[in-house]
């Protein structure tokens, strides 16, 4: 989508009055939105109230969504389609940082500074084990390992074990996504965002059904093919025998074998 005459000035004025990391901002806010309405605009089949028939789907409105970058907070806008969910390529989430990397900071401020890269190195080995066996039992050798000249280190790791090796009980192939919490505060600063907006509500049921809108479109976006947050097949085997107690899953009903 080519700028405007009115667009470009404003562009100009934003040049001559502004400082240089507000622009480099600002023109990165509006490249990103400009790729991301690209890529709705081919996922749909048509531009913005363009009409063709190639056209597979209907815009409906937007959602709000801040991007972290090293240019600053970029405040977009996602495009909502009326039928499926579409999430941008272009926002897939960064890797993320595993579990490891918490706990190197506590133990960083117990040992000397040389001998950090070593012993985070040894302790990162816990996190690359293939099997949950031997993810515990990795965590007990390397805590042997560094005992000896990091008594306290050892003290840290076996302290920490249940909290530390709890990815292991789940699929490997979702190790990587929940070996942190990344992804429960990311989804709790969304919330922060989106409620300081309103700042004051009326009641109760208002924040409820703000804070339930949010969790909707997160689940959108996790669950958008070909991008699935957790893969479909692993997440069945998760719940391939539910508890009689159990809540129903969407789209499934709990049965009791007699």
């Amino acid at each position: 989508m080519a700028l405007s005459q009115s667009e470009l000035i404003r562009l100009l004025e934003s040049l001559r009055s502004t400082d240089g990391i507000e622009l480099i901002r600002a023109i990165a806010e509006r490249m990103v939105q400009e790729l991301i309405e690209a890529e709705a605009s081919a996922h749909i089949g048509a531009e913005w109230n363009e009409h063709t028939p190639t056209r597979t789907n209907i815009r409906n409105g937007h959602r709000e969504k801040v991007l972290t970058t090293l240019a600053g907070d970029l405040d977009l806008a996602i495009p909502k389609v009326r039928t499926g969910s579409f999430f941008p390529s272009l926002l897939e989430r960064r890797r993320r940082i595993d579990q490891a990397l918490y706990f190197l900071r506590n133990v960083f401020s117990v040992i000397d500074r040389d001998s950090g890269e070593m012993v985070a190195a040894t302790i990162r080995t816990i996190f690359t084990q293939p099997s949950a066996e031997l993810v515990r039992t990795q965590l007990d050798t390397v805590a042997d390992m560094l005992g000896t000249q990091f008594p306290k280190v050892k003290a840290m790791l076996l302290d920490a074990k249940e909290d530390l090796t709890a990815f292991a009980d789940f699929p490997p192939r979702h190790w990587k996504k929940i070996q942190s919490t990344n992804p429960l505060e990311r989804i709790n600063r969304e919330i922060k965002r989106r409620t300081d907006v309103v700042q004051v509500f009326p009641n109760d049921d208002a924040l409820l059904r703000l804070v339930t809108a949010v969790l909707c479109e997160t689940h959108d976006e996790w669950v958008a093919f070909p991008r699935r947050y957790l893969p479909e097949g692993s997440m069945d085997e998760l719940y391939r025998e539910l508890p009689e107690s159990a809540p129903a899953l969407p789209n499934t009903t709990n049965t009791t074998v007699s």
